[in-house]
């Protein structure tokens, strides 16, 4: 059986991934801040599906801007486990604010959340992989690295960073079979995205839901994605059929994103 971490299980694209995972038949180590959340989703997740076999899915509260947590995090997962097979390197996402109206503090705190942290965690798990000969990382990021959203500079930035270090981290351990992967999502259907179009219809002066189909107007698919859909895409780089696929960028956001 396989071990699986996934960062930011208790809910959205973390929770789907963790399901998806774990219905595979992995056992799946979902990780977050806040205690109550993170038991309360492990407990959803656990236990059969219908005729299937059952499902284990354990919460360890961690902190992924926190290197002193990220660490007890990882000794953990080693104790009880033995080592890490598949890690998913998810993270929510900073508040958001245009360039050049984020200060210092707050950039660094965004740094610690979404490139400093997962790297962190990545630098842990990473050798006790190729020791192994059996790794996938996959960091879960956004479409706005390709196509750049003003109003979310912090991610945008960040987010970038983290691409251009998954490259260089797939280029470690290829010949020990393990692999460095991103999925960049587009709009999907979580709080995350429900807070972020609050945001703009209030500074637009304009309703939520008119806000909601400006935006999906411009998706060729019509829709936002459900976080499933996210998570088959990560659960694809996790697998072993996807074992030549390594530092790319898998992008699933309906068609929307306009570079090629």
């Amino acid at each position: 059986m396989r071990t699986a971490l996934v960062g930011g299980g208790a809910s959205g694209i973390g929770h789907a991934v963790a399901e998806r995972l774990a219905g595979s038949g992995d056992r799946v180590v979902i990780t977050g801040r806040r205690a109550d959340a993170l038991e309360a989703a492990a407990s959803q997740l656990s236990g059969a599906v219908g005729d299937g076999p059952a499902r284990e899915v354990h919460a360890l509260v961690s902190d992924m801007a926190d290197p002193t947590s990220a660490v007890a995090a990882m000794d953990e997962v080693d104790d009880r486990y033995g080592g890490l097979d598949v890690l998913v390197l998810n993270a929510g996402g900073p508040p958001p604010g245009g360039i050049l109206d984020l200060d210092d503090a707050r950039w660094r705190e965004a740094s610690e959340l979404l490139l400093l942290g997962p790297l962190r965690l990545a630098r842990l798990a990473m050798p006790g992989m190729a020791k192994r000969g059996f790794g996938r990382v996959v960091f879960v990021t956004s479409t706005a690295v390709r196509q750049p959203q003003p109003d979310l500079a912090a991610s945008v930035v960040l987010r970038s960073a983290v691409t251009a270090a998954a490259k260089l981290l797939s280029r470690e351990f290829a010949t020990d079979g393990v692999t460095v992967n991103c999925v960049a999502p587009g709009a999907t259907s979580t709080e995350r995205r429900t807070q972020i179009l609050t945001n703009r219809a209030r500074a637009a002066h304009l309703g939520f839901d008119e806000l909601d189909a400006q935006d999906l107007a411009h998706i060729p698919a019509g829709r936002a994605a459900r976080p499933a859909e996210i998570a088959a895409a990560v659960a694809f780089l996790a697998s072993d059929d996807a074992a030549y696929i390594n530092g790319t960028v898998l992008t699933v956001d309906g068609g929307r994103t306009e570079t090629i």
